[in-house]
């Protein structure tokens, strides 16, 4: 599996996400929306965090965790415990976290509309992420559509 772009794609997503060792890959970035794999280690978690104008699709394959959000960063009043074969949903603009509360990595995939990473980007561990993230290296590509 590798990121091609916004080119016919077709890959079986649950081997993919079970054999993903990586915090985050890129796994397809179209034009509207994007498919990311995640690694979350025991006792990690995604980290609280909000996109303004990205819904989120989240869908579990491997372990359990429990998944939170909230209108705001001090407010995060829904909990679910969650597990394999689970989905979240999560609209654009609310804070959301999904902690690993299992004793092996918890295997999920995402999906975000718009895209909201680099294309092809993988971030080996959350604190990769971060910096990118920081640093302005982990953003859309040109050829995606964002909201205004």
């Amino acid at each position: 599996m590798q990121d091609i772009g916004p080119k016919p794609q077709a890959f079986d997503i649950d081997r993919a996400t079970k054999g993903n060792d990586n915090y985050r890959t890129a796994a397809w970035t179209g034009k509207y929306l994007q498919v990311t794999l995640m690694s979350i280690p025991v006792g990690s978690s995604i980290g609280l965090e909000v996109h303004p104008e990205t819904d989120q699709f989240l869908r579990l394959d491997a372990g359990k965790g429990i998944c939170r959000m909230g209108p705001d960063k001090d407010t995060v009043d829904f909990e679910q415990a969650v597990e394999d074969d689970w989905a979240i949903m999560v609209p654009a603009g609310t804070w959301h976290d999904v902690v690993n509360t299992g004793d092996e990595p918890l295997k999920l995939y995402t999906v975000y509309a718009p895209v909201h990473h680099a294309h092809g980007v993988v971030h080996a561990t959350a604190e990769d992420a971060e910096h990118d993230e920081e640093h302005g290296t982990d953003e859309p590509p040109e050829w995606t559509v964002q909201p205004n």
